[in-house]
């Protein structure tokens, strides 16, 4: 291995070894990664949350200037439990040029690269910044990138441009669906199995309720964008976990919904939401308050991501493709952070070393191969006149 790649894996794999699942902190991570910069001579600041258990970190090099590029990924990590992984997930772990433990592809494989490449980038004479930002809690709603994202307005920060190094195996990515995220909460009656009628299940309620995202769901594939380039070309819906009740011969009192919707198009985002709340108010409250007036539908909002639009003139994504030697840009269906950014007036590309089929699965790797074309990229980076003057 070269010396930049060898360093490379050696700082992934200390980052690998913090166990930065969302549920957890990402302190001890976004520390080591603070220092890593600061070494190198980066200005970092870091933006904790209220409890103090999570942290943001911002850093940058070269000019106090406005624009400049950020260099973006997420600290947290899925959850292994339950997953049959063949070695530590928490220690790196290579085997046939692969690179195994949880976040090597999703994302720290693009994050231990970023800040190797941080020292290389401070030796230049930078034309404009080059800030790394650094997230927590992208896996449960992109928490972090948005309490970030107010951060940075705040304080009159605004990059031009951004790359998100999300596994797209290295190809230039310029747009992808929306996340959004909800848990439904039914309060209803509890009372003896023997006596439906007399209480109010709210089993039974969580179920009709989803019976309605499945009726939208057909709705949604009919709506499809003409020439929408997303596989699938639809807004999705996918009901992640109903649960109620404690007996079998007790009417439920309590039950939850979990569901996503993916849109491709704002359009479907407010549909899906008119409908939803329009069975809620107009039918399913009213027979369960016939029942039992306190009955209620709570739906809490776990997180609401906008999708990263197609704009025909994008910055970022030109920047990128000529990075990697790219003459196009792809979409994808997962989501990442990047809309944030857009949102914020950045021109904004996602790409980043390994593949989306190997994240949240157990025995997650990336390929050094992959690893090894991220490090390239970085060093195109390097000689880019996006970043220094006199750039061949």
């Amino acid at each position: 291995m070269s010396g930049r790649l060898e360093e490379t894996v050696e700082f992934l794999a200390r980052l690998i070894g913090y166990p930065t699942v969302s549920s957890d902190g990402n302190l001890a991570m976004i520390a080591e990664l603070a220092s890593r910069l600061e070494d190198s001579g980066a200005r970092v600041d870091l933006f904790e949350t209220p409890d103090g258990g999570k942290a943001n970190l911002f850093a940058t090099l070269g000019p106090d200037a406005p624009g400049g590029l950020v260099l973006s990924g997420h600290t947290d990590v899925v959850p292994v439990a339950d997953q049959d992984w063949n070695s530590d997930p928490f220690m790196l772990h290579e085997s046939g040029g692969r690179l195994y433990g949880r976040g090597s592809c999703d994302m720290k494989g693009f994050i231990a690269a970023a800040t190797v490449k941080a020292r290389d980038l401070a030796n230049l004479d930078l034309r404009r910044p080059v800030h790394f930002a650094f997230t927590y809690d992208e896996e449960v709603g992109c928490l972090g990138a948005r309490s970030l994202v107010l951060d940075l307005q705040r304080r009159g920060l605004r990059p031009s441009m951004a790359i998100i190094g999300e596994p797209t195996r290295m190809r230039v990515i310029e747009g992808h669906k929306g996340c959004c995220e909800y848990t439904v909460r039914f309060s209803g009656l509890e009372g003896h199995g023997s006596s439906p009628h007399r209480g109010v299940n709210a089993a039974e309620y969580a179920v009709q309720y989803v019976t309605e995202l499945m009726r939208l769901r057909g709705e949604l594939m009919l709506r499809a964008p003409q020439g929408s380039r997303y596989e699938p070309p639809w807004t999705t819906l996918n009901v992640g976990r109903v649960s109620g009740g404690v007996a079998h011969n007790v009417i439920a009192g309590k039950a939850e919904v979990d569901w996503e919707m993916r849109p491709v198009q704002d359009s479907d985002f407010a549909f899906v939401k008119a409908e939803m709340a329009r069975v809620v108010d107009e039918r399913l409250l009213p027979m369960m308050r016939a029942v039992h007036p306190q009955a209620d539908i709570v739906t809490d909002v776990i997180g609401e991501v906008v999708g990263l639009e197609v704009l025909p003139e994008n910055a970022a994504r030109d920047l990128v493709a000529g990075l990697v030697g790219a003459n196009g840009a792809d979409v994808v269906s997962f989501g990442t952070e990047a809309g944030l950014f857009q949102q914020m007036g950045m021109s904004v590309a996602v790409c980043g070393p390994g593949s989306i089929e190997q994240a949240h699965k157990p025995d997650e790797f990336v390929s050094l191969d992959q690893m090894r074309s991220c490090l390239d990229m970085l060093d195109r980076l390097c000689r880019s006149p996006v970043l220094v003057e006199d750039a061949a």
